[in-house]
């Protein structure tokens, strides 16, 4: 990403959608490391505001990277300090952003741009009950047997766990 840009394709038509998760690129589990939080890396959490400053290094003197528009965009911590995040985003990037601007709460996107079908029970010839469209993000209730529950706009339904983008276990970014 360029200095100062915004990112423009994680940016309006997000809002629009029903929810969205990314798929996994086959990054392999690592065991995961407990963190200054207490908390272990890597971990899924999401944006708490429709503006956060992604930034070079972890601290606001570092260079601003670019600024996320989307509020509840799923990002996975890959590393941390006592005040700052390391995050990973749907796209690959790597940046930091002070933990106040985290959410523990889960969402997942879908980061192609078609339609996801969320059915009824977890399994694959169960009925369509809505559809995720593309580039959009859920919430992320639960994951089970290689599918994940999501919930937006009322809706809610079962998509596979490798259509989505914030379930896959293992880090996400390559550093």
């Amino acid at each position: 990403m360029p200095t100062n840009c915004k990112h423009r394709s994680l940016g309006a038509p997000v809002i629009a959608a029903i929810g969205l998760i990314a798929f996994a690129d086959g990054a392999q589990a690592q065991a995961p490391k407990v963190t200054p939080s207490g908390m272990e890396v890597p971990r899924y959490v999401s944006l708490k505001y429709g503006e956060v400053n992604a930034r070079v290094g972890p601290d606001e003197a570092h260079r601003l990277l670019w600024i996320y528009k989307v509020r509840g965009l799923p990002v996975q911590v890959v590393a941390e300090t006592r005040e700052w995040r390391r995050i990973c985003d749907p796209e690959g990037n790597l940046a930091w952003v002070h933990k106040r601007t985290t959410d523990g709460r889960r969402t997942a996107m879908r980061v192609q741009a078609t339609p996801l079908p969320l059915r009824a029970q977890p399994k694959a010839g169960a009925r369509v009950t809505a559809y995720l469209a593309g580039r959009a993000t859920a919430n992320l209730d639960r994951c089970e047997k290689g599918w994940c529950k999501l919930k937006a706009d009322g809706e809610s339904g079962w998509a596979p766990q490798d259509q989505i983008w914030g379930a896959a276990p293992g880090a996400q970014c390559k550093e």
